[in-house]
């Protein structure tokens, strides 16, 4: 008699397969989504049945859909009617940039359901704000200052909320949001469904985890150190005076460059040297006014710009399809920068490329940042010219004649004083190089524009934007 075979449970291979309700899979459908993330896969099963999940996932693994499906889905099967000023789940996230992202993939997805999305952040008006609340809303995406002041001004309350979702975990507990976010949690039921989202899990993020998640659920699918094998890294090893020169050949190059500087005065000079010698390059940090960081955001992501200079506002929950080429124009100060900076490219699967500029005096703290974060890069010393940077970059040289130049917005000081809505201070304790010449190329004929058209959901995870440089399914 023939051994039987032993019986194998089979993987799910889609969105229905893993229990996602009909109406949801045809939405995802028509934006063109079909196959679901190794996340999405892994955790959906438990968030669909009510647990309570801690996942872990480097960033740009599919994590918004991971939390939105399970969301939306309890929404439209629970029914319960929308109160003014009690929104029935809440996303909490760290950033406008990344809160913004979050509603414009959730919104499609919310409308085939009819239900209602709304974000609240810092640095804009508060009053379209508390007329949405009021109106009544089932998805609050809010970053934790703002929505404080909300609920403390009793704008809000958040006691119907059916799930609660905290995305980037680790990134709130880095900029000082655990007691606000600690203080708005007890004000949630608790026995609502609770998921928590992060690269790491840090000491921070666990003591989230062990107060408001019940017998949770953890799906680790990487982490922030796990290795992308379509991402190259490399060192490029140069002079002071060389620095501007071989920075402005690599993002001349076709294609989206994100270049990362350490303060905001050096993303803002950057970018105007930059578009000194003819790069077109727009600049992103907490010095601008929300709607010049909308702008900015929406021409790299359109397209009519291709270099976005940017400090650690872009390092988290920015997404742009292919972003081919990220240069650490100022090397960050600690591995957990690097590799989320890092991260803007080779996203779910596509190839991409990663340079830091290193100097002299910066040597040693380059070797101990690239050994932290678990990377063995090429280290290359060169000169302008080298043929490693066309390597790196490939594809013509692209200038702008200076008379074809758009004039650039200057960076305005408010109330925003830094690249992330910052935690709330009661009683003084916090709560919660030279121009380079341009090289020839090919020149265009008309300046890009510096203002785009499609709006924040242009850029968001879930929306493909411009033309795909290597194919790759999109990460959601």
């Amino acid at each position: 008699m023939a051994a039987r075979r032993p019986r194998t449970t089979p993987v799910p291979s889609t969105f229905t397969d893993l229990g996602v309700p009909t109406v949801l899979v045809r939405a995802l459908a028509a934006a063109g989504i079909s196959a679901p993330f190794p996340i999405q896969t892994a955790t959906l099963p438990d968030t669909l049945a009510g647990r309570d999940v801690l996942g872990r996932g480097r960033t740009g693994s599919g994590k918004t859909y991971a939390f939105a499906l399970p969301v939306l889905a309890r929404l439209a099967a629970s029914g319960t009617p929308r109160l003014p000023g009690r929104p029935r789940a809440l996303i909490l996230a760290p950033t406008r940039e990344l809160a913004t992202q979050i509603e414009a993939t959730i919104a499609p997805l919310a409308q085939a359901l009819s239900l209602r999305t709304l974000t609240v952040f810092g640095g804009v008006g508060a009053n379209p704000q508390i007329r949405g609340l009021r109106a009544g809303v089932d998805i609050l995406v809010a970053c934790p200052g703002r929505l404080d002041d909300h609920v403390s001004a009793g704008h809000a309350r958040l006691d119907a909320v059916e799930v609660t979702v905290l995305d980037e975990a680790d990134h709130m507990a880095d900029l000082g949001f655990l007691p606000v976010v600690r203080r708005l949690l007890d004000q949630t039921p608790k026995n609502g469904q609770r998921l928590l989202f992060s690269a790491t899990l840090d000491a921070g993020v666990d003591v989230l985890v062990r107060r408001f998640l019940t017998d949770p659920v953890t799906h680790s699918v990487d982490s922030a150190r796990s290795p992308v094998a379509a991402m190259a890294h490399h060192v490029l090893h140069v002079s002071r005076d060389d620095r501007l020169p071989v920075l402005i050949d690599l993002a001349a190059a076709p294609g989206r460059t994100l270049v990362f500087a350490r303060t905001k005065r050096g993303a803002r000079t950057l970018t105007r040297r930059l578009v000194d010698a003819g790069v077109p390059a727009v600049e992103l940090h907490g010095n601008l006014a929300q709607a010049a960081r909308s702008r900015n955001l929406d021409a790299f992501s359109s397209g009519n710009v291709t270099t976005l200079v940017a400090t650690d506002i872009a390092a988290r929950g920015i997404h742009v399809d292919d972003v081919a080429l990220v240069i650490h124009a100022d090397p960050p100060q600690e591995h957990k920068a690097y590799l989320h900076r890092s991260g803007r490219t080779a996203r779910a699967g596509a190839a991409g490329t990663v340079v830091t500029l290193m100097t002299d005096e910066q040597v040693q703290n380059v070797r101990e940042l690239t050994r932290l974060a678990g990377i063995k890069p090429s280290t290359t010393r060169l000169r302008p010219g080298h043929p490693l940077l066309t390597e790196l970059a490939p594809g013509p040289r692209a200038f702008i004649a200076a008379a074809d130049r758009p004039a650039t917005e200057p960076a305005r000081r408010t109330g925003d004083r830094t690249a992330t809505e910052q935690p709330r201070r009661t009683g003084g304790r916090r709560r919660g190089g030279q121009s380079a010449s341009a090289k020839p190329g090919a020149r265009t004929a008309a300046a890009p524009s510096t203002t785009g058209t499609k709006g924040a959901a242009a850029f968001s995870a879930g929306i493909r934007v411009g033309g795909r440089r290597r194919g790759a399914a999109k990460p959601r």
